[in-house]
């Protein structure tokens, strides 16, 4: 893709997850589909990976050389093996995490999905649920290469009802 593309590609996905924080639509943006809504298999099999138990059915979705950024937290994760860890490591530290598809978009090899994230963090007095936008790029037998998450850190822990400042226990 080409550099200028990609740019307005990333600037669509953030406007997506700001209108989405802010509770509005964007002009270019369709509205949600209905339920029955055609989603690719690598989306579905994200999102059940997920809301499933296991970590490494997130980590066999994506490539040998993946990246996946989680940019609420500024934390990048490299291969299959770092995907799972990150997902065992929410798991640990969210109770009935979950990722609710809202809606998805594809232009190739590009995939963009507006969804709901939510769990319970350990400890927290509320459970939360925010709007995310996530950025999928496929490689090789259509896996996932490259995952951006997007979503508001500051409303996770407003919503749990924990101060700004708030950080995760170490193990």
């Amino acid at each position: 893709m080409k550099s200028s593309s990609r740019r307005t590609l990333t600037a669509l996905i953030g406007t997506t997850a700001l209108c989405a924080v802010l509770g509005t639509t964007a002009a270019a943006q369709p509205t949600a589909p209905s339920t029955t809504q055609h989603l690719p298999k690598v989306v579905t099999a994200w999102a059940a990976a997920w809301n499933g138990s296991d970590p490494q059915a997130l980590g066999r979705l994506f490539t040998a050389d993946s990246t996946y950024t989680d940019q609420g937290i500024g934390v990048t994760f490299h291969d299959r093996q770092e995907v799972g860890g990150w997902k065992a490591r929410t798991d640990s530290l969210i109770d009935d995490v979950h990722v609710t598809v809202k809606a998805t978009h594809r232009d190739g090899a590009h995939i963009t999905v507006e969804a709901v994230y939510s769990g319970h963090l350990k400890g927290a007095p509320k459970p939360f649920a925010v709007p995310m936008a996530t950025l999928l790029d496929l490689g090789e037998h259509h896996l996932i290469a490259s995952d951006q998450d997007f979503y508001s850190l500051n409303s996770v822990l407003t919503q749990s009802g924990l101060p700004a400042d708030w950080t995760p226990p170490t193990h």
